[in-house]
C-alpha cells in the first residue's frame, strides 16, 4: 500500500512538471497575430529600454487623434510608433470612408512600413485627402500597425465642418467728414477676412472727378492686402480734394475685393468751400508816386475768387517810419465769391522824404482764411516850389560868387 502510495505520488509530480513546461513554451505561440494593442489617447506608453511584464509591446500614438476640418480640406495626422523587440513595422487604415484617401510618408517618399528600434520612437506622417463633395459629419477610421508577432490600432476621427465661404467685412468709424477744398479727408477702416480661405484683397475707389484717393497700411500707400483667414488689419484712406473743387458734398465709393468676396463702403466728403482773397490795382500796376508831404491816393481791388463768401475784412499796411497809409473803407462786411470790391489807398510820405522809390505792404485780411497781402511801390518826388526855390538860391549864390569875383578882381 505503501509504494503504491510512493508511486502515485511520483506521476502526479511528473505530471505537474510536465504541465508546467508545456504552458511556459506554448505562451508566445499563442500570441502571434491575436495580440491586438489599443493606444490611448495623450498616454504614449513609458518606454524603459526592457521588455517587463507590463509592457504593451507594439503601440501606435498620435497627440491629436481627434481634428476638425473643412469640406474639400486634407489633414495631416503625426503617428508615432513604440515597440518592446526591433521589428518592421507595416502600416495601414481601417474603415476610411468611400472616395478618401490615405497615404503615409516618411520624409518625402510614400512608405507602407516603418522600421521600429526599441527605445527610438518611428515617426510616419499619414495625410488624409477629404473629397470635395463630402456631407458634414464624424468620421472614425483606424490605423492598423502589424509587426512580426502582434499588431495596434489608432483610432482616428475626423469632424467634417461645411466651409465658410468667402466673406469680407470693410467698417468705417466716420463715413462722413467735413473740411475745405484743401483739406485731406482721412478716414480709419478696419478690412476683416471672415472666410476659411486666406485671400488677397484689392482695394478700389471711385471717386467724382476733382478727388484723388490713397489706400495707406501702417504709413504705406498700397493697392492691395494680404489676409489670412479670421484676419483683420487697419487701414487708412485719403481723399483728397483739387483746390477749384466748389462747395459741396461728394461720395466716394470704396471696394474690397479678394476673389468671390467682396465688401463695399460709401465716404462722403463734405466740401465746406474757402475764400481765397486777392489784393491789385485795377490796371494791374502795383506802384505809383507821391509827392512828400502830401497825400496821395491809389485804387485798390479786393477780389475774392475761392468758393465761398470772405467777410469781416480788414485792409492793413507796413510802411516807412514816418510815412501815413489810411483805407477808406479801411473794412469790408462781406465780399461773395467771385465778386470785387473796390478801395482807395491814402498814402502820404513825410515832408522830409528823400526822393526815390519806397514799399509799401498792403494786407486784406478776413475773418475765415488767409491773409491776402502784396507789395506796393511808391515813387517819391520832391514839391515844385521847393525846385524853384532851390533854383533862385542857386541863382542868388552864383551871382554873389560873381560880384565878388568882379570887385575883388580890380583891386
Amino acid at each position: 500500500m505503501r509504494r503504491w502510495i510512493s508511486l502515485m505520488m511520483a506521476v502526479l509530480v511528473v505530471t505537474l512538471v510536465s504541465f508546467s513546461s508545456f504552458s511556459s513554451f506554448s505562451l508566445p505561440i499563442s500570441l502571434v497575430g491575436v495580440n491586438t494593442v489599443y493606444a490611448q489617447e495623450g498616454t504614449p506608453p513609458t518606454d524603459t529600454g526592457n521588455v517587463t511584464e507590463n509592457d504593451p509591446g507594439l503601440t501606435a500614438f498620435t497627440s491629436y487623434p481627434v481634428q476638425e476640418v473643412a469640406v474639400g480640406d486634407n489633414v495631416t495626422f503625426d503617428v508615432k510608433l513604440r515597440a518592446a523587440t526591433p521589428q518592421t513595422v507595416h502600416l495601414s487604415v481601417e474603415n476610411l470612408p468611400e472616395g478618401w484617401t490615405a497615404v503615409f510618408k516618411g520624409g518625402t517618399k510614400v512608405i507602407r512600413a516603418v522600421y521600429v528600434d526599441p527605445g527610438d520612437d518611428a515617426s510616419v506622417q499619414l495625410r488624409i485627402e477629404v473629397p470635395d463633395e463630402v456631407e458634414s459629419g464624424s468620421y472614425p477610421f483606424s490605423v492598423v500597425v502589424r509587426g512580426e508577432d502582434e499588431q495596434a490600432k489608432l483610432p482616428i476621427e475626423l469632424i467634417v465642418a461645411e466651409r465658410v465661404p468667402p466673406s469680407l467685412s470693410l467698417d468705417v468709424e466716420l463715413p462722413t467728414l467735413r473740411g475745405t477744398a484743401n483739406t485731406t479727408f482721412r478716414y480709419d477702416a478696419n478690412l476683416k477676412n471672415e472666410g476659411d480661405e486666406d485671400l488677397t484683397v484689392n482695394l478700389i475707389a471711385n471717386a467724382p472727378a476733382g478727388f484723388q484717393v490713397v489706400f495707406k497700411l501702417s504709413g504705406k500707400e498700397v493697392t492691395s492686402v494680404p489676409l489670412a483667414a479670421d484676419e483683420s488689419k487697419r487701414l487708412s484712406i485719403e481723399i483728397k480734394a483739387y483746390e477749384d473743387v466748389p462747395a459741396g458734398t461728394y461720395a466716394v465709393d470704396v471696394v474690397a475685393q479678394g476673389g468671390e468676396a467682396q465688401a463695399a463702403v460709401t465716404l462722403n466728403a463734405e466740401v465746406t468751400g474757402q475764400p481765397d482773397l486777392s489784393l491789385t490795382a485795377p490796371d494791374g500796376r502795383l506802384s505809383g508816386e507821391a509827392y512828400a508831404g502830401e497825400e496821395t491816393t491809389f485804387q485798390l481791388v479786393v477780389r475774392n475768387t475761392g468758393s465761398a463768401p470772405a467777410r469781416d475784412i480788414t485792409l492793413s499796411a507796413s510802411q516807412p517810419s514816418g510815412w501815413s497809409v489810411e483805407f477808406d473803407p479801411s473794412e469790408i462786411t462781406e465780399v461773395q465769391a467771385g465778386q470785387q470790391v473796390e478801395v482807395t489807398a491814402k498814402v502820404k510820405p513825410p515832408s522830409q522824404a528823400v526822393a526815390g522809390d519806397y514799399m509799401v505792404t498792403l494786407r486784406a485780411r478776413p475773418e475765415e482764411g488767409s491773409t491776402e497781402s502784396v507789395e506796393f511801390r511808391v515813387t517819391v518826388r520832391t514839391s515844385t516850389v521847393w525846385g524853384i526855390v532851390g533854383v533862385a538860391l542857386i541863382a542868388v549864390a552864383i551871382a554873389v560868387v560873381m560880384a565878388a569875383v568882379m570887385r575883388f578882381g580890380r583891386r
